[in-house]
């Protein structure tokens, strides 16, 4: 009854996120479509209740369709590479009252079905995950929609400028990093999967991600500027969620993969690895709950097979500590400066961070048999994996065999990075 309380509360809860998201458009930006190469509004509104009902209602149960048209105009989105855009018109799309109309009817369905128990519970946190998935996507694409086209939430406040940055490369010595994640212990993802641990030579990584003002003098010598940036009258400014702001200098970069690389490269250095990445994270000893000199425990993520309780506590602590910038605290960065952590600054939170590993799976990966594509279908070499958290990332994945990944031209997420010596 418990388990089934909690998984019916996490639901609620990932709900009350995505509908929250969709009450920030106007009226007439349902049929927009935010991003060129993404579908528009109105397919992630029906997708959400497809998703659920496809893999609970239809797929677990077995229970009959009383929409299959919908079933499957709501079943995939798409990932097309840049520039390979969908032709389809809004009029191509059901009614909002049609879509509304689906969407109660499948929620009344999934919601009997978790009443009644008969479904696995692993499926029921694909499900809650999933769609928290999606709360980050959604705002990552009304991001990109002009502020005309979004409704402002009262109170919003902007923290744009912290103290100055002393950039500081931060030494890591050689060791073991665990990857991945143990069976039978708890929630997964099929690509977190197996545990398994990686020799790490030493190297050195910078304290803070890389911020707009380092960025700047890299587009000052001929680069071209994220995405996020736009210029006005021979000055640069951020887009934020609900506007633009002077271009905050202390804020992480929000760049394309392609773009970490060349700066990288730009100033002699790299992107870290993935298992670098967990070396300064995690620390030392992972598998015994030590933590080294860069731990994130503290700053929120990791892996509850490795802490101790008290380690627990920090972390949940962590996820609501307004300088991690995580769990939804906020809709923009903060700056870089805002942790005071004396190690590595903001590993978790404030900005997913790139590395340089291409997203493939770990030694004894298994494909989910009722989402089989889920992971290896960008098993393409043309993903890169990502680590940490963004401001819109959800408290769920900051466990640390989670990963996330984006094609490296993608300029949309939020996605920052830092660099290393070798």
């Amino acid at each position: 009854m418990a388990r089934k309380l909690h998984l019916s509360e996490a639901l609620a809860g990932a709900r009350r996120r995505t509908d929250e998201l969709f009450a920030l458009l106007a009226p007439d930006a349902l049929y927009d479509r935010p991003i060129p190469e993404r579908h528009r509004n109105v397919f992630y509104l029906g997708h959400l209740e497809a998703f659920d009902g496809n893999l609970i209602c239809r797929g677990a149960l077995a229970m009959p369709s009383f929409h299959p048209e919908f079933d499957k105009l709501f079943e995939f989105g798409i990932d097309p590479p840049l520039g390979r855009l969908p032709e389809d018109q809004p009029a191509d799309w059901p009614s909002l009252t049609e879509v509304r109309s689906y969407n109660t009817r499948v929620r009344h369905a999934v919601d009997r079905a978790l009443e009644q128990g008969d479904a696995p519970e692993q499926l029921w946190h694909v499900a809650i995950e999933h769609r928290l998935m999606h709360a980050e996507t959604l705002a990552y694409m009304l991001h990109n929609l002009g502020p005309r086209r979004k409704i402002t939430p009262p109170g919003i406040v902007t923290q744009t400028e912290g103290p100055a940055i002393s950039p500081a490369m931060l030494e890591v010595p050689a060791g073991a990093a665990t990857l991945g994640r143990e069976r039978g212990n708890g929630f997964g993802w099929d690509n977190e999967f197996d545990v398994h641990t990686v020799a790490t030579p030493a190297f050195a990584m910078s304290k803070y991600k890389v911020t707009n003002g380092e960025y700047l003098a890299f587009v000052q010598s001929g680069a071209d500027p994220p995405h996020f940036w736009t210029k006005h009258n021979g000055n640069w400014f951020q887009r934020t969620m609900f506007g633009a702001v002077p271009l905050p200098l202390t804020w992480p970069a929000y760049v394309t993969h392609q773009q970490a690389t060349a700066y990288a490269k730009w100033i002699g250095k790299q992107l870290p690895t993935e298992a670098q990445f967990h070396r300064a994270a995690y620390g030392e000893s992972c598998a015994g709950g030590a933590v080294g000199q860069g731990s994130a425990v503290g700053q929120g993520g990791t892996d509850d097979r490795f802490m101790s309780s008290v380690e627990q506590r920090r972390l949940s602590r962590a996820a609501d500590s307004p300088a991690a910038n995580l769990n939804f605290a906020s809709w923009d960065p903060i700056p870089v400066t805002a942790s005071p952590a004396p190690g590595f600054a903001q590993l978790v939170g404030n900005g997913w961070e790139w590395t340089s590993t291409v997203f493939q799976p770990f030694p004894g990966f298994e494909p989910f048999p009722f989402y089989p594509g889920y992971s290896a279908n960008f098993f393409d070499g043309d993903h890169y994996v990502m680590k940490g958290a963004s401001a819109r990332t959800a408290a769920c994945f900051l466990r640390r065999s989670f990963r996330n990944w984006f094609r490296p031209d993608y300029p949309y997420v939020y996605a920052a990075f830092r660099c290393v010596d070798n």
